[in-house]
């Protein structure tokens, strides 16, 4: 607020591999967001490069940023964001139809897709019809609808009560290890991130393995 730069982010170095699962620890303000939108092409970096599939994101213009992030990256937000006035099937739809993707085709891939996380029977029902669990199942499979190379999570769990997170997280990592998908969460949940294979804490704008205890 007084016009001073702030360093958020300082030197941080990470490679994920295809079917990498990485869970990023960090106090609160400590920029773990700002480090999953850049990965995530949401936001660019003053310094630095960020390559997805080998291509660097910063060298793309606007309109190939977009393709890369409807195509390449899945999201998942702590707040499912799911439209209101469309249906689940029609949600897990919508990055593929902005892809180009044939409505049938989309449709085919969304409705098996909301079988695999197990809300199939619930696919004709909007958000408000459906429990905070369902919600987020949803917004899974409306990640991965594109077939990404890279999952994001952003607390994926933090709004659901002990019990629906602990499915939540079932889910993720059994879908991540049936398509072998790089997958990135950032997380204050402990149980969730002894889940990853790598466990890093961001601070002082930094990535360190994790400290035990």
């Amino acid at each position: 607020g007084d016009g001073s730069e702030l360093h958020v982010l300082q030197g941080v170095d990470l490679t994920v591999g295809s079917g990498d699962a990485v869970a990023i620890t960090g106090a609160s303000g400590s920029g773990k967001s700002t480090l999953l939108h850049i990965l995530g092409a949401l936001d660019a970096p003053s310094s630095g490069h960020v390559f997805l599939g080998g291509d660097d994101v910063a060298q793309l213009d606007d309109e190939s940023l977009a393709g890369v992030r409807n195509r390449q990256v899945g999201f998942v937000f702590q707040f499912h964001h799911l439209l209101r006035e469309f249906t689940a099937v029609e949600n897990v739809m919508m990055p593929a139809l902005v892809a180009g993707v044939a409505q049938d085709v989309a449709r085919a891939a969304a409705r098996e897709l909301l079988d695999a996380v197990g809300v199939s029977a619930r696919e004709e029902h909007k958000p408000r019809q459906l429990s905070g669990g369902e919600q987020q199942r949803v917004a899974v499979a409306r990640a991965l609808v594109n077939q990404p190379l890279v999952l994001l999570a952003d607390e994926p769990s933090g709004n659901l009560d002990t019990q629906t997170s602990l499915r939540l997280h079932d889910l993720l990592f059994r879908l991540q290890e049936e398509r072998q998908l790089s997958m990135v969460i950032v997380t204050h949940n402990t149980d969730l991130a002894k889940r990853a294979n790598r466990q890093l804490e961001l601070a002082e704008g930094r990535l360190h393995p994790e400290r035990a205890g």
